[in-house]
Protein backbone atom coordinates (compact mmCIF):
# COMPACT_ATOMS: atom_id res chain seq x y z
CA UNK A 1 0.00 0.00 0.00
CA UNK A 2 1.34 3.38 -1.03
CA UNK A 3 0.81 6.45 1.21
CA UNK A 4 0.21 8.57 -1.90
CA UNK A 5 -2.73 6.36 -2.91
CA UNK A 6 -5.91 8.40 -2.36
CA UNK A 7 -7.46 5.38 -0.63
CA UNK A 8 -4.51 4.94 1.75
CA UNK A 9 -6.43 6.29 4.76
CA UNK A 10 -9.40 4.01 4.19
CA UNK A 11 -7.22 0.98 3.59
CA UNK A 12 -5.01 1.63 6.62
CA UNK A 13 -7.76 2.23 9.20
CA UNK A 14 -8.26 -0.43 11.83
CA UNK A 15 -9.90 -0.53 15.23
CA UNK A 16 -7.72 0.22 18.24
CA UNK A 17 -8.59 -1.22 21.64
CA UNK A 18 -9.51 0.96 24.57
CA UNK A 19 -6.34 0.01 26.46
CA UNK A 20 -4.25 1.49 23.64
CA UNK A 21 -5.99 4.89 23.80
CA UNK A 22 -4.70 7.83 25.79
CA UNK A 23 -4.82 11.62 25.88
CA UNK A 24 -4.99 13.76 23.96
CA UNK A 25 -8.50 13.18 22.78
CA UNK A 26 -9.85 15.13 19.83
CA UNK A 27 -10.53 18.79 20.58
CA UNK A 28 -14.05 20.15 20.30
CA UNK A 29 -13.19 21.60 16.88
CA UNK A 30 -11.84 18.24 15.68
CA UNK A 31 -14.86 16.45 17.10
CA UNK A 32 -17.15 18.83 15.19
CA UNK A 33 -15.24 18.01 11.98
CA UNK A 34 -15.66 14.30 12.67
CA UNK A 35 -19.39 14.77 13.13
CA UNK A 36 -19.48 16.82 9.91
CA UNK A 37 -18.01 13.77 8.17
CA UNK A 38 -20.68 11.59 9.79
CA UNK A 39 -23.34 13.93 8.44
CA UNK A 40 -21.99 13.42 4.90
CA UNK A 41 -22.85 9.72 4.97
CA UNK A 42 -25.48 8.60 2.47
CA UNK A 43 -29.00 8.77 3.80
CA UNK A 44 -32.46 8.80 2.32
CA UNK A 45 -34.88 11.71 2.19
CA UNK A 46 -32.39 13.93 4.04
CA UNK A 47 -32.97 12.12 7.32
CA UNK A 48 -30.42 12.16 10.10
CA UNK A 49 -31.61 9.17 12.15
CA UNK A 50 -28.86 9.43 14.76
CA UNK A 51 -27.18 11.67 17.28
CA UNK A 52 -24.06 11.50 19.42
CA UNK A 53 -23.36 12.23 23.10
CA UNK A 54 -19.75 13.19 23.92
CA UNK A 55 -18.56 11.74 27.23
CA UNK A 56 -15.27 12.96 28.66
CA UNK A 57 -13.70 13.99 31.94
CA UNK A 58 -15.75 13.28 35.05
CA UNK A 59 -18.74 12.22 32.94
CA UNK A 60 -16.78 9.01 32.29
CA UNK A 61 -17.04 8.26 36.03
CA UNK A 62 -20.84 8.51 35.87
CA UNK A 63 -20.84 6.24 32.80
CA UNK A 64 -18.53 3.81 34.63
CA UNK A 65 -21.04 3.66 37.49
CA UNK A 66 -23.81 2.86 35.00
CA UNK A 67 -21.72 0.17 33.29
CA UNK A 68 -20.80 -1.43 36.60
CA UNK A 69 -24.39 -1.44 37.86
CA UNK A 70 -25.64 -2.86 34.56
CA UNK A 71 -23.12 -5.70 34.85
CA UNK A 72 -24.15 -6.48 38.42
CA UNK A 73 -27.85 -6.31 37.48
CA UNK A 74 -27.15 -8.79 34.67
CA UNK A 75 -25.68 -11.24 37.19
CA UNK A 76 -22.01 -10.71 36.36
CA UNK A 77 -19.51 -11.20 39.16
CA UNK A 78 -17.49 -8.36 40.69
CA UNK A 79 -14.49 -8.99 38.42
CA UNK A 80 -16.65 -8.74 35.29
CA UNK A 81 -18.42 -5.67 36.67
CA UNK A 82 -15.06 -3.99 37.27
CA UNK A 83 -13.99 -4.85 33.72
CA UNK A 84 -17.18 -3.23 32.38
CA UNK A 85 -16.58 -0.20 34.61
CA UNK A 86 -13.05 0.13 33.21
CA UNK A 87 -14.44 0.24 29.65
CA UNK A 88 -15.92 3.66 30.41
CA UNK A 89 -12.67 4.92 31.89
CA UNK A 90 -10.16 3.52 29.40
CA UNK A 91 -10.53 5.99 26.55
CA UNK A 92 -10.30 9.75 27.07
CA UNK A 93 -13.43 10.36 24.95
CA UNK A 94 -16.47 8.24 24.25
CA UNK A 95 -19.33 9.05 21.91
CA UNK A 96 -22.64 7.38 22.64
CA UNK A 97 -24.37 6.61 19.33
CA UNK A 98 -28.15 6.92 19.50
CA UNK A 99 -30.42 5.93 16.63
CA UNK A 100 -33.76 7.63 16.01
CA UNK A 101 -35.50 5.33 13.55
CA UNK A 102 -38.85 6.59 12.23
CA UNK A 103 -40.83 3.36 11.79
CA UNK A 104 -43.52 5.06 9.76
CA UNK A 105 -41.51 7.37 7.54
CA UNK A 106 -43.33 7.65 4.18
CA UNK A 107 -40.15 7.57 2.06
CA UNK A 108 -37.23 6.04 3.99
CA UNK A 109 -37.74 2.51 5.22
CA UNK A 110 -36.34 1.24 8.49
CA UNK A 111 -33.49 -0.61 6.78
CA UNK A 112 -32.47 2.57 4.92
CA UNK A 113 -32.37 4.50 8.16
CA UNK A 114 -30.22 1.82 9.83
CA UNK A 115 -27.88 1.94 6.84
CA UNK A 116 -27.59 5.71 7.37
CA UNK A 117 -26.66 5.16 11.02
CA UNK A 118 -23.97 2.65 10.01
CA UNK A 119 -22.68 4.97 7.29
CA UNK A 120 -22.45 7.84 9.76
CA UNK A 121 -20.44 5.76 12.24
CA UNK A 122 -18.17 4.58 9.42
CA UNK A 123 -17.57 8.13 8.19
CA UNK A 124 -16.93 9.28 11.75
CA UNK A 125 -14.35 6.52 12.35
CA UNK A 126 -12.66 7.29 9.04
CA UNK A 127 -12.49 10.98 10.04
CA UNK A 128 -11.01 9.96 13.41
CA UNK A 129 -8.26 8.11 11.54
CA UNK A 130 -7.74 10.93 9.02
CA UNK A 131 -7.19 13.42 11.86
CA UNK A 132 -4.54 11.20 13.46
CA UNK A 133 -6.58 9.67 16.26
CA UNK A 134 -7.73 6.11 16.83
CA UNK A 135 -10.74 4.31 18.18
CA UNK A 136 -13.39 1.72 17.63
CA UNK A 137 -17.06 0.97 18.13
CA UNK A 138 -18.18 -0.90 21.28
CA UNK A 139 -21.59 -2.27 22.13
CA UNK A 140 -22.46 -5.40 24.12
CA UNK A 141 -25.27 -6.03 26.56
CA UNK A 142 -24.92 -2.56 28.10
CA UNK A 143 -26.78 -1.06 25.13
CA UNK A 144 -29.90 -2.87 26.36
CA UNK A 145 -29.52 -2.20 30.10
CA UNK A 146 -32.43 -0.05 31.27
CA UNK A 147 -30.54 2.57 33.31
CA UNK A 148 -27.85 2.95 30.65
CA UNK A 149 -30.43 3.34 27.88
CA UNK A 150 -32.43 5.84 29.98
CA UNK A 151 -29.30 7.98 30.43
CA UNK A 152 -28.98 8.51 26.66
CA UNK A 153 -32.25 7.77 24.91
CA UNK A 154 -35.60 9.39 24.66
CA UNK A 155 -38.80 7.61 23.65
CA UNK A 156 -38.42 5.64 20.42
CA UNK A 157 -34.62 5.84 20.41
CA UNK A 158 -32.11 2.99 20.44
CA UNK A 159 -28.69 3.04 22.06
CA UNK A 160 -26.37 1.59 19.40
CA UNK A 161 -23.11 1.71 21.35
CA UNK A 162 -20.05 3.86 21.96
CA UNK A 163 -17.22 5.05 19.79
CA UNK A 164 -14.10 5.21 21.98
CA UNK A 165 -11.51 7.78 20.91
CA UNK A 166 -8.05 8.96 21.78
CA UNK A 167 -4.44 8.93 20.70
CA UNK A 168 -3.03 5.48 20.18
CA UNK A 169 -0.05 4.34 22.22
CA UNK A 170 1.03 2.23 19.25
CA UNK A 171 -0.33 1.75 15.75
CA UNK A 172 -3.29 -0.53 15.47
CA UNK A 173 -3.03 -3.89 13.87
CA UNK A 174 -5.68 -5.86 12.16
CA UNK A 175 -7.18 -8.28 14.64
CA UNK A 176 -8.90 -10.40 12.02
CA UNK A 177 -7.86 -11.35 8.53
CA UNK A 178 -10.23 -9.96 5.93
CA UNK A 179 -11.17 -11.89 2.82
CA UNK A 180 -9.74 -10.96 -0.56
CA UNK A 181 -12.02 -8.65 -2.60
CA UNK A 182 -12.85 -11.46 -5.05
CA UNK A 183 -14.24 -13.49 -2.15
CA UNK A 184 -16.96 -10.92 -1.46
CA UNK A 185 -17.45 -9.43 -4.93
CA UNK A 186 -19.31 -11.45 -7.54
CA UNK A 187 -20.77 -10.55 -10.89
CA UNK A 188 -24.48 -11.03 -11.24
CA UNK A 189 -25.50 -12.32 -14.66
CA UNK A 190 -29.17 -11.51 -14.39
CA UNK A 191 -30.48 -14.90 -13.27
Amino acid sequence: MNATDPLHLLLSRCSVGTRQLQEPAPTDEELHRMVQAALRAPDHAGLVPYRFHAIRGSARDALADLFEQAALDAGKDATQATRDRDRALGAPLLLAVVARIDQGHPVAGVHEQWMAVGGAVTNLLNAVHALGYAGKMLSGSKVRAGPVVAAFCGPGETLVGWVVLGTTTHPGRRKFDKPAPQQVLVSWDGC
